[in-house]
């Protein structure tokens, strides 16, 4: 992290008042707002909460179905954590980093935090780390990793579009979704303006990405999701595997984007655990063999 970099973010994740009462108990205040990904990046099978605030008398503005523009003063907050058995949360969680993403002056501002043993807050880092984590995982198995914490650097090799610094994933097909809030459904796009976040959006106007773990939508749809939000900031044309042939993005048409021509390339990399090859250090097994499941029937 560059002096102008650390310059701007404080160095406690508490000074931003983010969380209300026991940190770890993840409850949003001060105006930050919970948000949903319909599909979210793979992450060593992390758990994570997402939040947004923008200044008062601010808000996102929805332009088409991508990245929205945001107000300068956005902040952007992701945590990660894994449940100690991840079929009982109860049994509590372990907290390993946060992620801010702010933007000043037209600029975004990456930042990440590392919770403490104790739990009990979490300090700027000034550089990447490893972690050992273990969980119980969905069938009862003991999972072990060491967890790669970034540093700046890292981040900006995948929040990187011509060389500058953006959010990847709150994109408005991404964020099209129903959720749950104060105990009712309602569309993700309704609540964050009625949340104050977001501009007036009519969301039968706005395509949805799909959910790719959910068989109601096509293989092919759930492929392509997957790929879009995992693949896609860095094979595009401003991304840092520009020089690339392969695109993986929703909005584009498949005989664009060289997908199923470069098939084996895609598994090959995966099945190494080198794509995505930032943020992971397992393969993610179950979106592998649905990939290896769709190129089959090709």
């Amino acid at each position: 992290m560059d002096a102008n970099t650390s310059a701007l973010l404080l160095p406690k994740l508490s000074d931003y008042n983010i969380f209300s009462g026991n940190p770890q108990a993840l409850i949003p205040g001060n105006g930050f707002q919970l948000y949903e990904l319909a599909t979210g990046l793979f992450t060593d099978y992390t758990e994570k909460q997402r939040l947004i605030k923008v200044p008062a008398g601010t808000a996102i503005t929805a332009v088409n179905d991508g990245l929205p523009q945001f107000p300068n003063g956005t902040i952007l907050v992701k945590t990660f954590y894994y449940f100690n058995d991840k079929r009982a949360p109860a049994k509590g969680k372990r907290l390993i980093e946060t992620r801010l993403l702010i933007k000043n002056n037209n600029q975004w501002v990456a930042g990440t935090y590392v919770w403490n043993p104790e739990q009990t807050g979490a300090t700027l880092a000034t550089s990447g780390s490893n972690t050992p984590v273990s969980w119980i995982d969905e069938k009862a198995t003991t999972r072990k990793i060491s967890y790669r914490i970034p540093g700046t650097r890292d981040c900006a090799s995948c929040h990187n579009a011509n060389n500058t610094l953006m959010p990847i994933g709150l994109k408005v097909r991404n964020l099209n979704i129903p959720v749950v809030r104060n105990g009712h459904p309602i569309n993700q796009l309704q609540y964050l303006h009625e949340a104050g976040v977001m501009n007036d959006v009519n969301p039968q106007q706005c395509s949805t990405l799909p959910v790719w773990q959910n068989e109601k939508y096509s293989i092919q749809d759930r492929v392509r999701a997957y790929l879009d939000v995992n693949c896609a900031h860095c094979h595009s044309d401003a991304g840092s595997c520009a020089r690339s042939v392969v695109r993986f993005a929703w909005d584009m048409p498949l005989d664009a984007t060289r997908i199923t021509e470069k098939r084996n390339r895609i598994v090959s990399l995966m099945a190494r655990g080198r794509m995505p090859r930032t943020g992971t250090t397992v393969v993610d097994s179950a979106a592998l063999a649905l990939i290896k499941q769709y190129f089959q029937l090709q």
